[in-house]
């Protein structure tokens, strides 16, 4: 248990911890402060005469596949998330890695879902030591009540590919649900009846692991084609029945809000585009595939279609409305992270302008550059913004951490950063004195959107300045939130905390941003 005295104050003035799972962290410094050095990581040398002349590398089962690589206690194991609730093959790994015997692995996903809350009983009975990655639902409840033995570790897409390619988490065996792949281990997402889109997520695992397992319920003939996943890099092939239900790919709502309020969100989010003059021919935009964004792309591509405009690009997550976009020619590429539901899919299996892409290209903050910073406009939700607009998606009002941080951050780049969300949930305001949880400064938060009004960033007096004239309801956000407050009668309750932390938040350069401390 770590008390007070092994915390330190970071730029941002939260208390965070100074080792982590007994490694020594280096606390946020501020937005583009820290400045990497070294190298690399990368995977051990291998030889050519260790791996069947045949390309023949499959094995009878996960089981035996870890065996193979070598699984023992206190390992770091990996999987990806792009089958989301319909995953299959995660908890086959862990249960497998149980009935192996080993002890105090790290559980490193890219993301952990509600159908996997059945590895609570794993961290129970010391399979696994704790889990470093977004934790949704169950998972990241056990975590908040400190039940954890670890600490859980939250990073953002980006954020996880920095955390490998650095040498921050080296991850000894990863396995990659893949829903086709060949013999050999090419594999990709875009094709075969568990097809989810792209692979972009496991990518990196494949590269720099020291063992790379692929399991595949459409095992074909070489090569599979495209190879998201490079057979190079990979040890074992494992065929299995199923991968799991591609129905349950479905990220958010996948349907437009019909709730008045939320609407009127989305209408103010794209006339806000329009009037500030960021709707214009060769712009981009990325979007999520929440109800009020969803929304907010439908009325976008309205006044697109009015206003004759065309987009260069759009960023996904995909969903069918951009998918509708690209068909209907109102943008000459859809550059596609993940898919959230099956139209997405089918779309990237058959047109070449809907480009699978990996966190590299699309977030990594220690590349050479990444497209976040290229988009024009980024719309995202938020469970809590504050008056000094900083953003918390990772924690509810009450403490408990029931969602990860996904690209949230990442985005935070673009050139215009607008968080669209409802002033209030269940009577309890959005808009509050201070975040939770820290998860995305506010200098980087240009628009906060609510059916209320719409609050501008006072960094941002070229946005203030664009939107001379226009008839939205432009307000301050303490205005918004005095008002809110009146509504619902009063300040939110500040949540019961303990002063255990349970996990840490990383910013997307490796730096601990923020803590999410024990609840109760």
């Amino acid at each position: 248990m770590i008390d007070r005295a092994e915390l330190v104050q970071n730029a941002a003035g939260r208390m965070v911890p100074a080792m982590v799972n007994g490694k020594p962290q280096i606390p946020y410094l501020g937005v583009g402060k820290y400045q990497p050095r070294g190298r690399k990581a990368a995977p051990p040398v291998r030889s050519n005469r260790d791996y069947p002349d045949n390309g023949d590398k499959r094995v009878p089962n996960l089981e035996a596949a870890l065996r193979k690589c070598g699984l023992r206690d206190g390992m770091v194991i990996s999987n990806y998330h792009h089958l989301r609730d319909g995953d299959r093959i995660a908890l086959i790994m862990l249960e497998a890695a149980a009935k192996i015997g080993v002890k105090n692995l790290t559980w490193f996903p890219s993301a952990s879902f509600p159908s996997q809350k059945a590895a609570i009983e794993l961290m129970q009975s010391g399979v696994i030591h704790h889990i470093e990655g977004s934790m949704n639902g169950p998972l990241g409840d056990y975590c908040t009540q400190g039940k954890m033995r670890g600490m859980g570790v939250l990073r953002s897409h980006g954020g996880r590919w920095q955390a490998i390619q650095d040498g921050e988490v080296h991850i000894d065996i990863t396995v990659i649900a893949a829903p086709t792949a060949d013999a050999f281990g090419n594999a990709n997402g875009s094709h075969g009846k568990s097809a989810c889109g792209s692979l972009g997520f496991a990518l990196a695992d494949s590269m720099y692991a020291d063992n790379v397992v692929v399991v595949t319920d459409n095992l074909v003939a070489f090569p599979c084609i495209p190879w998201q996943i490079q057979g190079n890099n990979v040890d074992c092939v494992v065929e299995v029945e199923s991968i799991g239900d591609p129905a349950k790919i479905i990220s958010g709502t996948t349907q437009i809000t019909r709730s008045p309020d939320r609407l009127r969100v989305a209408e103010y989010v794209a006339r806000f585009l329009r009037d500030a003059g960021i709707m214009r021919n060769g712009f981009s935009f990325q979007a999520g595939a929440g109800g009020i964004t969803l929304a907010f792309v439908d009325y976008l591509r309205r006044m697109m279609k009015e206003d004759g405009i065309r987009a260069r690009f759009v960023r996904g997550g995909s969903t069918r409305y951009l998918v509708e976009m690209l068909q209907e020619d109102l943008t000459d590429y859809i550059l596609d992270g993940q898919t959230f539901d099956l139209e997405a899919v089918k779309s990237m299996a058959s047109d070449p302008r809907h480009v699978p892409t990996s966190p590299f290209t699309s977030y990594n903050y220690h590349g050479k550059g990444s497209f976040a910073s290229m988009v024009d406009a980024v719309v995202l939700g938020a469970t809590e913004v504050d008056v000094n607009f900083n953003g918390n998606v990772v924690t509810h009002s009450d403490g408990k951490l029931l969602h990860g941080i996904g690209g949230w951050q990442n985005c935070l780049e673009a050139r215009c950063t607008i968080l669209a969300v409802p002033s209030f949930r269940d009577r309890i305001p959005v808009i509050v004195d201070e975040v939770t949880t820290l998860t995305g400064p506010g200098e980087l938060i240009d628009v906060v959107v609510t059916e209320r009004g719409i609050a501008i960033n006072p960094r941002r007096q070229d946005l203030t300045e664009a939107m001379t004239g226009s008839k939205l309801p432009i307000r301050p956000i303490q205005d918004i939130k005095a008002e809110v407050e009146r509504i619902c009668g009063g300040k939110p309750e500040r949540p019961k905390l303990g002063d255990r932390p349970v996990a840490v938040v990383k910013w997307v350069d490796g730096t601990v941003l923020d803590t999410v401390w024990q609840v109760g």
